[in-house]
């Protein structure tokens, strides 16, 4: 990312906390930092890692409104996240401070060093009452809501008695099992359903040769790319203009980010199809223990073939990897075909806490009250 990168090198920041635009905080040095503390985060998010998370800042945020928090301690970076100012609460004109996510950004947990979540949390939190300005409160989109860096958000909230509410519970598919692809799949998806499939494989197999292809690393990924963008662009989001090759930003975001994940190994690629032909493909993204699945793509032709299905078929050969644990959907909440295939859930949410003195914190508590029609009495368990 060459553009991002020419920019004279940012300070090395001591110990502490800092809040700087995000082209201020841009050096090759800091990048190399920035990857560390992603190779040990309590909770892997590729979106916030810096081959992700800089050219969606460029692509999407290029006059550097949003800033990036970083945490220090004992000379290493435990802690980093995007914030943003926002002057609206979704429909309402409530002033905020929220971490900056976008359509194609499906986490939002912040990068923390394991054993660090507490120390992060509390120079999170102090940095917002410091900075507040005119924000009501602190708003967290897309949190994980189990593992270690929920539950040291919950005791800071608690060690400093601040008022706080779990606005949005959401939960969404994930592959976690012991039990192999082809154990998994048949406890998934009935035996009718199972005879259903193979009759549609065999049905698309008459039309022609069909091939399974997986790949990772950077071998044909430009090819790949726009194989990709363009049979995206041919169904229903490019006629409803929410395809990625719809928008320049989207589709340079994508372009550098699947190069980037490519070139470092944290990208898988399945596709599909006939005779040459990619009729379905999808990209799952990697980091530390976890598999993400980020986009997917079938030629809306052979829908009666169940093309996305097939694919996903192929996909739990994740369950077979030593490598990963788990692998999140990335879907939206009670997804109509991938909940059927992958039994596990995960808890997701959006999280608001209050800030600064009490005068703005008991404004806080009485807009959540509003909103959840519960005292804001914390973020549950």
């Amino acid at each position: 990312m060459p553009n991002i990168l020419t920019r004279a090198p940012a300070p090395v920041c001591a110990d502490g906390t800092k809040l700087c635009e995000w082209r201020d905080c841009i050096s090759a040095a800091f990048t190399d930092e920035w990857d560390a503390l992603a190779a040990n985060a309590s909770e892997p998010n590729p979106f916030f890692e810096s081959w992700y998370l800089q050219p969606s800042l460029a692509a999407l945020a290029p006059r550097g409104d949003v800033r990036i928090l970083t945490v220090r301690r004992g000379g290493k970076l435990i802690g980093l996240m995007p914030l943003e100012r926002s002057r609206r609460y979704y429909a309402y004109p409530l002033p905020n401070i929220s971490n900056w996510t976008h359509p194609n950004c499906f986490l939002g947990a912040p990068l923390v060093a394991r054993g660090e979540e507490f120390a992060f949390w509390t120079a999170a939190l102090a940095s917002a009452d410091e900075s507040a300005g005119g924000s009501l409160f602190l708003h967290l989109q897309h949190l994980p809501l189990e593992g270690a860096l929920i539950e040291a958000l919950r005791d800071v909230i608690g060690s400093t008695a601040r008022p706080s509410a779990l606005v949005l519970r959401e939960e969404r598919a994930m592959l976690a099992s012991e039990l192999s692809a082809e154990d998994y799949f048949a406890r998934s998806m009935s035996g009718k359903k199972r005879k259903e499939l193979r009759r549609q494989h065999k049905r698309l197999s008459e039309l022609g040769k069909i091939a399974i292809t997986k790949q990772s690393g950077d071998v044909g990924i430009g090819a790949w790319i726009a194989d990709f963008l363009a049979l995206e662009l041919s169904g229903w989001k490019g006629k409803a203009g929410s395809a990625l090759a719809s928008a320049a930003e989207t589709n340079t975001l994508f372009t550098q980010a699947i190069t980037a994940a490519a070139s470092r190994g944290q990208l898988d690629r399945l596709s599909i199809t006939l005779d040459g032909k990619p009729i379905a493909m999808l990209a799952n993204l990697t980091s530390g223990a976890g598999s993400f699945a980020y986009k997917t793509a079938f030629d809306e032709n052979y829908s009666r073939f169940s093309p996305g299905v097939l694919l996903q078929r192929e996909n739990l050969a994740l369950l077979d990897r030593g490598d990963l644990e788990w692998a999140d959907s990335c879907a939206s909440a009670d997804h109509p075909m991938i909940d059927r295939i992958w039994r596990e859930r995960r808890a997701i949410g959006r999280v608001s806490i209050g800030i600064g003195g009490k005068l703005r914190q008991g404004i806080f508590r009485q807009l959540a009250k509003r909103e959840t029609g519960r005292e804001p009495d914390g973020i549950g368990s």
